[in-house]
């Protein structure tokens, strides 16, 4: 199931995003806010555990996340921004990282890298900002379906149609939480109206 989000803020962030003259600080912290609101949304029906807290009056057993069966993965290095966020709200998850590289023929990535810590029974928060054609985050989902975790939900930024329902469709029992989904894409599979490389902007490497 894809879920958009809707609210005035989260409009006013994609502009910012959009906009050239944001400067790579600005990029980060704007894609750092997206993700709170991403992981709210995401959360906001997952179940509780209790949890015995020293407070100040004393002992007391408080509702909270059962954060050590949730592991945050990122496609790097775009997605480190988003993965920082999520650990900063959820200290207690575990983190994990794909990299893949764009094939600028075939406009579809290809996974040369992964670190995941063993992921069966987890929920995994995949967060990578882009969804252009959809390819990347399908081969990610597969791999990580491989290592038996109990469910998958990714976080995104901005993606076209076409990516969505690619992803969607071959992976149905996904939830694809995302800020913005865009037009569509242009001849060379770029998101349009998009944000440009989030990795380059986000890191002053833009050339």
């Amino acid at each position: 199931m894809i879920y958009e989000l809707s609210n005035p803020l989260t409009k006013t962030l994609i502009t910012h995003l959009r906009d050239a003259k944001s400067d790579a600080v600005r990029f980060r912290h704007t894609i750092t806010e997206l993700t709170k609101q991403l992981t709210y949304e995401a959360l906001k029906n997952f179940s509780l555990i209790q949890k015995s807290v020293n407070t100040w009056n004393g002992e007391a057993k408080l509702d909270t996340l059962d954060e050590a069966s949730i592991m945050v993965v990122t496609v790097l290095r775009a997605g480190m921004p988003m993965l920082d966020s999520v650990m900063q709200t959820l200290p207690g998850a575990s983190a994990g990282f794909l990299a893949m590289k764009r094939n600028e023929t075939t406009h579809e990535s290809k996974l040369y890298y992964d670190r995941l810590p063993s992921c069966k029974g987890k929920t995994i928060l995949l967060v990578d900002p882009m969804v252009a054609t959809g390819g990347s985050l399908c081969d990610a989902i597969e791999l990580i379906k491989k290592r038996e975790p109990l469910q998958i939900v990714t976080l995104n930024i901005i993606g076209s149609p076409e990516g969505l329902e690619r992803v969607n469709a071959a992976y149905p029992e996904v939830d694809i939480y995302i800020a913005q989904i865009d037009k569509g894409l242009n001849a060379d599979k770029y998101i349009i109206p998009g944000l440009g490389d989030a990795g380059d902007r986000s890191y002053n490497t833009v050339e």
